[in-house]
């Protein structure tokens, strides 16, 4: 498929001042998100200029960027394992001799049982150590969710190792990196035991460390940490604190306080988010709510309320939150800790239900009794209005620069950069499979970006001039 939009450099100038004018409509209105008030156009665009036809019909990249299929589905790993299929969210972490450990999520289910890493028929299954599983499953089939390790030399732009880390989860959707090198994965389920085979019920976060060594860890739940149909989290490293998302339309954002910062299993307070003197606020802005519009760009002061029996056997841990005044999202999605900011995107969240990006300020004192008196803050960073600026963003990533890079999840999607000051621009277009693209994250020296195209099981490095 061709991109019409970006093969010329005056096509990609007038797609800039868009996005500018579009999002500038958006940071000044309170109530009605069409009203538009221009701000001057960029005396030049933002992002890396148009997007370049692949020849190889793939990805279409900015001039002067490449990419490297780094691994499909269906290969064979180190463990004799193959590459489990749906691959999602990622982290990266700081490997020996200069390489990279990347974690890789796989939203894979009991079936289909095509993605399986114990192959068509399960016999690889015998190669691990079932007691290392969280749930085995009835008639000997596991759960096929979990994740997967790789390890990334980026001086020849190969994988050297790939490994099952974790097993026996479901639908590991999206999670977030700890700065004590681990790699927190959500499963973005909340069946019971007894439903698809399961002999246990889902819906939590599991801890996988970062290791360069082959090992598939033991799947322990934090079951502190809430069951819910999780999607991401992000750790502030200044306070240790876990901020979580929820991938229902009517989610909540929260926030996990641990009694001892880095020892999540140890315990700790779930909280969800209230804007302050808005008990029950809604942040989605669908014109079928018949609500008043949540204003961008405009900072509002949270309150954090308890939550209690956590464990939520019932799925209804959101609806206390309602009880007690929590404020509702649309599908929130992928989270990020980055410029001491937590980001984190609604996916049909806006007027046009074409995505919303938000931004939370922890306080100074955040999760302290302080912290009353200097709350943290919450903005609508930006809100689509346009197919053209921005449509379903998903997982997200923090740029070592600052600007947010987010994945689409759409039929033909892109990556999708937003500058600090909210500008707009694309990074790359998959014209090759009709699947959303997902787990962008950047190397920790910030050379090379990571991503998957999910439906096609490919994980893909994308190297560049970032520094322009």
């Amino acid at each position: 498929m061709e991109n019409s939009s970006f093969h010329s450099r005056r096509d990609f100038l007038k797609f800039s001042a868009s996005a500018s004018l579009g999002f500038a409509g958006l940071f000044s209105c309170v109530r009605d998100i069409d009203t538009v008030v221009p701000t001057p156009i960029p005396t030049r665009p933002v992002g890396y200029g148009p997007l370049l036809p692949d020849p190889a019909g793939l990805l279409n990249l900015p001039k002067g960027f490449s990419y490297q299929i780094i691994s499909r589905q269906g290969e064979t790993m180190s463990d004799g394992l193959l590459v489990p299929g749906l691959p999602d969210g990622m982290g990266t972490f700081r490997g020996g001799n200069g390489k990279t450990i990347l974690v890789r999520n796989h939203e894979m289910s009991p079936d289909p049982i095509w993605g399986s890493p114990y192959g068509l028929d399960g016999a690889l299954a015998s190669k691990i150590d079932r007691s290392l599983l969280y749930d085995a499953g009835s008639g000997g089939r596991p759960d096929l969710g979990g994740t997967t390790t790789l390890i990334y030399n980026p001086a020849t732009g190969k994988v050297e190792t790939q490994f099952l880390s974790l097993a026996g989860t479901a639908r590991n959707c999206a999670g977030g990196p700890t700065p004590w090198n681990t790699w927190l994965t959500c499963e973005e389920t909340t069946k019971r035991a007894g439903f698809d085979g399961s002999q246990k019920d889902h819906g939590f976060v599991f801890e996988v460390p970062a290791t360069d060594y082959v090992k598939l860890h033991a799947a322990v739940p934090i079951k502190a940490m809430g069951r819910m149909n999780h999607e991401a989290v992000a750790v502030d490293p200044r306070s240790g604190i876990v901020y979580l998302t929820e991938d229902v339309p009517d989610g909540l954002i929260y926030r996990y306080i641990p009694k001892v910062p880095g020892q999540l299993h140890k315990g700790g307070a779930l909280q969800a988010l209230m804007i302050r003197d808005q008990s029950s606020a809604d942040t989605r802005n669908w014109p079928s709510l018949k609500t008043s519009a949540f204003p961008a760009r405009q900072l509002f002061e949270v309150a954090w309320v308890d939550l209690e029996e956590v464990e939520s056997p019932d799925d209804n841990l959101r609806y206390q939150g309602y009880d007690k005044g929590a404020a509702r999202f649309a599908r929130a999605e992928g989270m990020w800790f980055g410029n001491n900011e937590v980001f984190f995107a609604c996916t049909n969240g806006g007027k046009s239900q074409l995505g919303q990006v938000f931004r939370y300020i922890p306080s100074a004192q955040e999760g302290k009794p302080q912290e009353k008196t200097s709350p943290g803050k919450l903005e609508l960073f930006i809100e689509s209005n346009s197919i053209e600026l921005l449509q379903n963003c998903d997982n997200l990533t923090v740029a070592p620069w600052g600007d947010v890079i987010l994945c689409e999840d759409n039929d033909h999607p892109f990556l999708v950069g937003v500058t600090p000051k909210g500008e707009l621009y694309r990074l790359a277009e998959n014209v090759a499979h009709k699947t959303e693209l997902a787990g962008g994250v950047f190397s920790p020296t910030g050379e090379t970006y990571f991503f998957n195209m999910q439906g096609a099981g490919l994980t893909i490095a994308i190297t560049g001039p970032w520094h322009k």
